[in-house]
This record gives structure tokens, sequence and C-alpha cells, in this order.
């Protein structure tokens, strides 16, 4: 890599990026930036009408864009948001894997349907979202996939009763290790981000420092994570600049893990 080529090898120009779980957080500012970055970006998600909201804004960015409706954790409504999107779409060149819930209940009182839940959307969902996007990227010879695993699939949140979370992303660390090797040999690249604690809109009560004193003192960036800033890692690793990580799991969290 030379100077004069490093600005190309950020630029997502002439690919197509399919995000699911992309109408909110993370995922919404992942969608933008990728658009900024020139992709044409296709939003997936089981929240059709906020999903519309982020196609409205990318389209302002004069690039392609769509919105598809799909439950991750049912493998017939991924295999049809596939089949929608071919219809407008010759490639998925990028796949962000970013839907996820999380329930925050004391181990014994978690209930079994509470726990599939989890599992069902952060871990299956994931894991039926590759295994049909790969089958296109096979026949492409190339692709690039980005799951969001989170800190908490590598360590024990301080405070937190979260134990179906901590499992789900640790089985999506796993995953993306696995699928990296299974799938290299197509030039399928396979890597995972495990922010730490995000500044999402649907988590205001972050705003405040003085209530959040505890976790922040773990922190020693001693602040919260802004969206783009995993969104902007997220770019990093669907661009060229990537070209040699797979099976790689970054970690943004401000040094949280670093104890």
């Amino acid at each position: 890599m030379t100077r004069s080529n490093i600005p190309s090898m950020f630029s997502l120009k002439g690919k197509t990026a399919l995000i699911v779980g992309g109408s909110s957080g993370i995922g919404r500012e992942t969608a933008i930036t990728f658009a900024e970055a020139g992709a044409d970006v296709i939003v997936a998600d089981i929240n059709e009408e906020n999903a519309k909201s982020v196609y409205h804004e990318m389209t302002k960015l004069g690039i392609k864009s769509k919105v598809l409706k799909v439950d991750v954790a049912d493998a017939s409504s991924v295999e049809q948001m596939i089949n929608d999107l071919l219809s407008s779409f010759d490639s998925i060149d990028i796949l962000v894997n970013s839907a996820g819930i999380n329930s925050r209940v004391p181990a014994e009182n978690l209930s079994e349907e509470d726990w599939d839940n989890v599992i069902d959307i952060n871990l299956k969902g994931t894991f039926l979202c590759c295994k049909c996007v790969a089958k296109i990227m096979m026949k492409q010879k190339e692709g690039n996939i980005i799951n969001l695993a989170s800190m908490s699939g590598m360590i024990v949140n301080k405070d937190r009763t979260i134990s179906a979370y901590c499992s789900s992303k640790g089985g999506v660390i796993m995953l993306t290790k696995s699928l990296a090797v299974e799938w290299a040999k197509y030039n399928i690249r396979v890597n995972a981000l495990a922010p730490g604690y995000v500044m999402t809109p649907i988590n205001p009560w972050m705003r405040d420092r003085q209530i959040n004193k505890p976790t922040i003192d773990l922190i020693p960036m001693q602040r919260f994570a802004e969206p783009s800033e995993i969104s902007a890692t997220a770019l990093f690793l669907a661009s060229g600049a990537s070209s040699y990580m797979t099976g790689s799991v970054l970690t943004v969290d401000g040094g949280y893990t670093s104890y």
C-alpha cells in the first residue's frame, strides 16, 4: 500500500452492502457511513418503518438503496430477504449482522422463552444470515462479512445480569472464527466487531455521567462510545484497508476489557 492510494482503500464505491438490523443504533450509523463511503446499501430490519427513515437519509447521498423486512430468527424470512434483494441488486459484497436484543434479568429468574429469544436473534439469526449470504458470495468468489459481537462475549460486565446476552455474543465470536476458516477458500472474509458501551438513541440514560459514574470509572477512557466510532471501525473492516484480516475480533471498548 502506498500513500497515494490510501484514501481509495477506504472507499466502498461500486460495492453493495446489506445491513441487517440497520434501522437503529449501530446498524443505522453503519448503513449511513457505508453510504457516505459510496456503497449502495440495503437496510433489512423487522422494524420496517424505522428502516424507511434510514433509507430516505441515504438516498440523499445519491446511492441506490432498498428497505427489506426480515425476522432473522426465521430461516424462511431470511431466505425471502435474499430473494427480494437479488431482484434489485446483482451482488452482495458486504454483509453486516447488527440485529440484536438483550434481556437484563438475573439468571435464576430468566425464563426459557427470554433465553431462546436472545439466542435466536443474536446467535442463530447471525448464522442464518451468514449462511444465506455466503451462498451468493461463493458464486461471486468473494465477499466480506462483519458480525456485531460485543465485549460481553469475552468478559462479564460488572453489575449487569445479562447471562443470555453474554452467551450469545460469545457464540457470535466463535461462529465468526469458524466461518472465517471454512470460507477463506472462497475469498470470503469474516470478522467481528466487539463494542463496549455505546450511546445509542435507545439508551438516553447514558448521557447522564453522574448516574453512570460507576460504569464510566471502569473504562480507562472515561466515557461511552458514540455510534459513529463503531461504524468507522466497521468501515475499516468493510474496506480494502483490512484485506488481510479474517477471523479477527476488533474490540472497541475504550479499554474496558484491558483490566
